[in-house]
């Protein structure tokens, strides 16, 4: 049987296709970079923020209560009056009196004892830490909801380049096997099939820029910066390990430090503070006044016509202690206890909760670390199996759908192990926000695992291409192969043979 002609290597396919990324690195954004960005600009945390800073102004409010009282007053009364006499020697006449009353004065109330105002002042402390509790789980999200579309960029980048670089080898197969066909070593079953996959490579390329675009997109209203683009990783690819490897070192950290905990338990804190306050309405309360208080009357009083100026300085102690209040006091501390109840039932929910997710993640962590290094001695052995089936199709041994399968499966490879790995880098944000410890510092070792100087790193032959957002060299489509109908004449079956004359036997 004739030989076949060579195909060039996937790797020449793939060098081919990255001659230009090599030419033109791109410049672009670490990890840090963008969060930096999305700070500034992203409506939900930027609302989180504003919601901290009026819930710290109006916990502050409550130190008012235990804080003294100083107040200015001044005002100016004209009176007119008839008076009247009634008896003696005036008697039956009418006198009209009219005259200006003037005063000002300063005045202060010093709270000496109130314990619901007390209350309050703790519990606007403990609603300032509630609010400090939420901002830091807001920030949690945004780093996980940046890195999540980082990666999403990459990942797409990632689909792209490695649907065009089996573009590009279906296309070498497809046009083998019409060579081929026409020197009459293969059939046109070879054209047909490689045809069908090239199309097919087609409307995934299609659908993976489009994917691209869909995913820069949220990147950049995300960040607030049009045109952003993610560094890839670096080669060769080294990710993170989450130490300490213990599942319940990480429970146990999470019940001290997360947001949702803290918080939780510091609305406990505050459902006692409002008992407290409830039973203040048995207590008395004491207050001191301080005043200094001048009354002027130029022209007199109703029963003087003499000016006068009266000066006047105050010092007391206000005792106020109340009896009955109808009921309002016993059924509100009864309330204070059903709700506190309530928190504390709250509180144990959040820690359930809390932990479940933190071990939910460890675990998708470990198994995320596992599947990548499953993954790398898949694609390993599926670039084998390839190489395997180019040189059996090349001797005789392989048709081309047998090459056309073990590209695809090389190429799906690659994409799920991309995939893999960025799950793994995003796993490891996600464990720290589910058990509360996530900090922007967490990120630089995930900007440790990106390309330096923000440029795309040369791709080396048998490792996984960085994507970036380049236009790979386009490759012509190869027109079908035209074949006339195969209309092969009817079978034509053989008449049977006329059956065989017997002759009777002799009687004996």
């Amino acid at each position: 049987m004739p030989s076949r002609p060579r195909l060039l290597p996937l790797s020449a396919a793939l060098a081919s296709l990255f001659a230009t990324l090599l030419a033109l690195p791109a410049q672009g954004q670490t990890l840090n970079e963008l969060y930096e960005s999305a700070r500034g600009f992203d409506a939900t945390y930027q609302g989180a923020r504003a919601q901290y800073d009026a819930t710290v102004a109006r916990a502050a409010q409550a130190k008012a209560g235990i804080l003294p009282a100083v107040g200015l007053t001044a005002g100016a009364t004209r009176n007119a009056l008839d008076i009247d006499t009634l008896t003696g020697a005036g008697r039956g006449t009418s006198t009209p009196r009219d005259f200006t009353t003037q005063n000002v004065g300063v005045n202060a109330t010093q709270p000496l004892y109130r314990p619901a105002n007390w209350a309050t002042y703790e519990q606007g402390k403990r609603q300032a830490e509630i609010a400090e509790a939420v901002l830091t789980a807001a920030e949690q999200d945004l780093i996980v909801r940046v890195s999540q579309a980082y990666f999403d960029v990459l990942a797409s980048q990632d689909s792209l380049t490695l649907v065009r670089a089996q573009k590009v080898a279906v296309a070498e197969q497809l046009a083998s096997a019409k060579r081929n066909f026409e020197v009459g070593t293969s059939t046109i079953t070879d054209t047909r099939e490689a045809q069908a996959r090239y199309d097919l490579v087609i409307a995934q390329e299609i659908a993976a820029e489009n994917d691209l675009q869909v995913k820069k997109v949220v990147l950049d209203q995300l960040v607030g910066r049009p045109g952003s683009v993610p560094v890839p990783l670096a080669q060769p690819v080294v990710l993170p390990t989450a130490m300490p490897a213990n599942i319940e070192a990480w429970v146990a950290q999470a019940d001290d430090v997360h947001p949702s905990i803290r918080q939780a338990r510091l609305g406990l804190d505050v459902a006692g503070l409002e008992i407290r306050k409830a039973e203040a309405g048995h207590k008395p309360t004491l207050d001191a006044n301080l005043g200094y208080n001048i009354t002027r009357n130029p022209q007199g009083t109703a029963t003087s016509t003499v000016g006068t100026r009266i000066n006047a300085a105050s010092v007391g102690v206000v005792f106020n202690l109340p009896l009955f209040a109808g009921f309002a006091t016993e059924n509100r501390i009864k309330e204070t206890l059903a709700l506190e109840d309530q928190s504390r039932s709250v509180l144990e929910g959040t820690r359930r909760s809390v932990a479940q997710a933190t071990r939910a993640a460890y675990l998708g962590l470990v198994s995320g670390a596992g599947q990548v290094k499953a993954l790398e001695a898949a694609e390993a052995s599926s670039q084998s199996a390839l190489d395997a089936n180019r040189l059996g199709y090349q001797v005789g041994v392989r048709i081309n759908i047998d090459v056309l399968n073990s590209q695809s499966q090389l190429f799906q490879t690659k994409r799920d192990l991309a995939q893999a790995r960025y799950n793994v880098l995003l796993g490891n944000l996600k464990l720290r926000q589910a058990n509360g410890t996530l900090t922007v510092e967490d990120m630089n070792a995930i900007n440790a695992t990106l390309a330096k100087n923000g440029s795309t790193p040369a791709p080396s032959l048998g490792e996984r291409p960085q994507a970036v957002p380049v236009t790979p060299p386009s490759i012509p489509v190869v027109p079908p192969v035209l074949v006339p109908p195969f209309n092969p004449p009817a079978p034509v079956m053989p008449t049977a043979p006329p059956p065989p004359v017997i002759l009777n036997p002799p009687a004996r």
